[in-house]
């Protein structure tokens, strides 16, 4: 259904350094790199999916109020890894791993990236 998703960065470098840093652990690595923009692919995908770039309108970035972005992860100890890079990589706390009420196996993690963009790491297996 989605055929890529962008967030906006005010430092291209400084966010590279987060999102490589938490990206490869649900799967994604960084596969394009400019002066503008950085792009992610899944490891058995061609084509990048995910981007940090730097708006097109040259004004500051900034993260959307209600937006987030959700990742698909494997297992629940991939939740739990996500989180802890990206905190360890300077990202915000926004929700500790662990179950959430949507269904009975909706194990997430939320976190907020150096812009403030909000991401979540979700393992909807049973373990």
């Amino acid at each position: 259904m989605l055929l890529y998703i962008t967030l906006g960065t005010n430092d291209l470098y400084r966010a590279g350094q987060f999102y490589d840093a938490v990206l490869p652990l649900l799967g994604y690595r960084r596969q394009h790199y400019s002066e503008e923009e950085i792009g992610y692919s899944a490891d058995s995908d061609t084509r990048c999916r995910f981007w940090v770039v730097t708006p097109f309108n040259r004004r500051r970035a900034t993260s959307g109020n209600g937006a987030m972005v959700a990742l698909t992860a494997e297992t629940r100890a991939d939740v739990d890894a996500f989180h802890a890079a990206a905190i360890g990589a300077g990202g915000a706390d926004e929700g500790e791993p662990g179950l959430r009420p949507y269904h009975a196996n909706f194990y997430a993690a939320y976190v907020r990236d150096l812009d403030g963009n909000k991401l979540s790491a979700v393992c909807e297996n049973p373990e």
